[in-house]
């Protein structure tokens, strides 16, 4: 069962782009009839994964909404084997029967940290803007840096103010870090690169979230993380695979987390899986410690 916030108006777009992928990938295994899926709407995740449990579900797909699976995992509710859409907060304890896969900005910093730790990469600072999600971005990213052995980044948060811009410049200069994450918007991206000087830049690849041309070219030799049904649409592990259009490129990310999400369930079929491996549309995907599917 594939269990979506359809019945959300926030969520809708995205919900249906998830429900896509993963039916369009349970259609070319030959299983869309071993599929159902159950929409809910605001405070509905609990009963839908009841729901699931009294229809005699083997495997639930969801919650893809981080509030939802908080709710999901503070009720207690009974689950079968359950493969969540995202990840709970730090302090959250997953249930027994429950697998996290998420497709989240979390994941982004902790690859460019690995990425950065293994191009040779010895200090890095940190510029973040306000928002949550470049916030979680961040922290992510240092907490995967230190872990791998860095020495904790110098943190900066991005003022747009010229001065504020320039003071950035003159410390970077004296800090002379080896590379700089850029944790904020695309557009505030390509305003700070010209202050960092020549220094090696990583960001989220929301940076290029349609950006217009003038950002795109002032983001040039900028670092990013992008999955592979964007990037290399034509790979071989994608032959047999449906293709939509999308009108962002958001979309289409979900729409591959959905293709992933359906490959994962089913290898649940006798069980959670020992071991798996999958060069999947988000990324290659391997099952970690923790019950954590990671990319």
């Amino acid at each position: 069962a594939l269990i979506l916030p359809l019945n959300v108006p926030a969520y809708e777009r995205a919900s249906s782009a998830v429900r896509d992928g993963f039916l369009d990938a349970a259609e070319a295994a030959g299983a869309r009839g071993d599929c159902i899926v159950l929409a809910h709407g605001l405070d509905g995740v609990v009963s839908a994964f009841e729901t699931a449990r009294t229809r005699g579900v083997r495997v639930a797909v969801g919650p893809l909404v981080r509030d939802d699976l908080k709710t999901l995992i503070l009720s207690g509710a009974r689950l079968p084997w359950t493969v969540a859409l995202n990840q709970p907060d730090d302090d959250a304890r997953m249930p027994a029967a429950m697998f996290a896969f998420p497709l989240t900005v979390e994941s982004d910093g902790r690859m460019l940290a690995r990425r950065a730790l293994g191009s040779g990469v010895k200090s890095v600072d940190v510029i973040a803007g306000d928002s949550l999600l470049m916030k979680r971005f961040a922290g992510a990213f240092a907490n995967a840096w230190s872990e791998g052995g860095g020495r904790l980044p110098d943190a900066f948060r991005f003022d747009p103010a010229p001065e504020a811009l320039t003071g950035l410049r003159r410390t970077l200069g004296q800090t002379n870090p080896d590379a700089v994450l850029l944790a904020v918007s695309g557009d505030r991206a390509a305003l700070l690169k010209p202050f960092i000087g020549n220094v090696r830049a990583y960001a989220s690849g929301l940076v290029f979230e349609r950006p217009p041309q003038a950002v795109a070219r002032d983001l040039d030799d900028v670092r990013v993380v992008e999955i592979p049904w964007l990037l290399t649409p034509n790979a071989a592990e994608f032959n047999g695979l449906p293709r939509r259009d999308f009108d962002s490129a958001a979309l289409a990310r979900l729409y591959a987390l959905g293709l992933d999400a359906f490959r994962i369930a089913a290898a649940f079929k006798d069980g959670p899986p020992a071991n798996f491996e999958l060069d999947g549309a988000t990324g290659h995907v391997s099952l970690a410690p923790g019950r954590q599917f990671i990319r």
